[in-house]
């Protein structure tokens, strides 16, 4: 199973970036929590070294914001700060999450990794999984449904897995005991703000439609194709949030990030726009009493992957001994 947040495929991935530290306060000397609960805004507006301490790593040269959760309470301060919004006088996070076993994951997609020539494979994948796959099985024949489906099981795309919830990221990175020895991490995008860097073609659709995620119909009626999609621009993500076709989907809060390009890499976008993403240490030693808080919380695989097989895993690893560890 992938540690990726709402991701289906049943794969084990190891990619190598590196974690950053956190600071102990503020510049002003208060406490992360205490910063937060003052001005939930003032994060926001601090792009600043006062949030985090910035520090360059592999993948990731420019001043992206990591931080280490000191305890369950901090993670909670950090995966729902900045989520206040002053206009509608209400908490709604403008950020997707996606959770990772290892903090040194990156963000290559299951496409990339597939190795070879997998751009000139991208095509082929998708023209056979919907010659094979059953027409019922989508709601209508266009490539914005089809691909959300196939990659919803498992079919190697240029998509990335995210969620609108910051439990089900941490589902993912604390699905796998066997990987409690090391650090794990929640990525943290603002796909709000991203949606600025949208080509025009596309700001002007969301803003038509009032929208903060794009739908498959959008992308249908603006890019039909993967090669209409990839001449709308160079440098720009899509935050996709697919549509409800199966329980699996509704439960893990999925969303979507591509780019127009098989070749593209988010983490090297993030590098040259710093300030959408933040990155949050989770901690070996806390990673078991965060999954056991999620387990009483109902955030298991039997309610994420509804069915024999969810249920299965979910007993499988619930019933383990501690000391013990899951091989696969």
């Amino acid at each position: 199973m992938k540690r990726g947040a709402a991701d289906a495929e049943q794969e084990d991935e190891r990619p190598d970036e590196a974690a950053g530290e956190e600071p102990d306060v503020h510049a002003e000397g208060a406490p992360v929590e205490e910063h937060v609960r003052r001005d939930p805004e003032g994060c926001r507006s601090c792009a600043c070294d006062r949030f985090v301490r910035r520090r360059s790593v592999e993948g990731i040269c420019g001043p992206m914001r990591e931080i280490r959760a000191e305890s369950w309470g901090h993670l909670h301060e950090l995966l729902f700060a900045d989520s206040w919004h002053e206009r509608l006088g209400r908490f709604r996070s403008d950020f997707g999450f996606r959770g990772e076993a290892s903090h040194e994951a990156n963000l290559m997609t299951s496409l990339q990794r597939l190795g070879g020539d997998y751009a000139d494979v991208e095509p082929h994948l998708l023209r056979n999984f919907r010659k094979y796959a059953r027409h019922s099985d989508v709601p209508e024949d266009s490539l914005w449904h089809w691909l959300a489906l196939a990659k919803h099981h498992g079919l190697a795309t240029r998509m990335l897995d995210w969620t609108y919830s910051p439990y089900v990221a941490l589902h993912f990175a604390t699905a796998y005991p066997r990987d409690y020895g090391e650090d794990g991490a929640i990525w943290m995008v603002d796909f709000v703000q991203a949606n600025g860097l949208l080509p025009k073609q596309l700001r002007h659709a969301v803003s038509q439609q009032g929208m903060n995620a794009l739908s498959a119909e959008l992308l249908r009626d603006e890019a039909p194709t993967l090669a209409d999609f990839d001449r709308l621009g160079e440098d720009f993500v899509v935050f996709f949030e697919p549509p409800a076709l199966d329980q699996r989907i509704v439960n893990q809060y999925a969303l979507f990030s591509l780019m127009p390009s098989p070749h593209a890499r988010m983490d090297e976008w993030l590098e040259r726009h710093p300030d959408l993403a933040r990155r949050i240490v989770v901690p070996a030693e806390l990673k078991w009493e965060v999954r056991d808080k999620l387990d009483q919380a109902n955030i298991t695989e039997r309610v994420l992957f509804p069915g024999l097989d969810g249920l299965a895993i979910w007993l499988r690893r619930y019933f383990s001994p501690r000391d013990g560890s899951l091989s696969g």
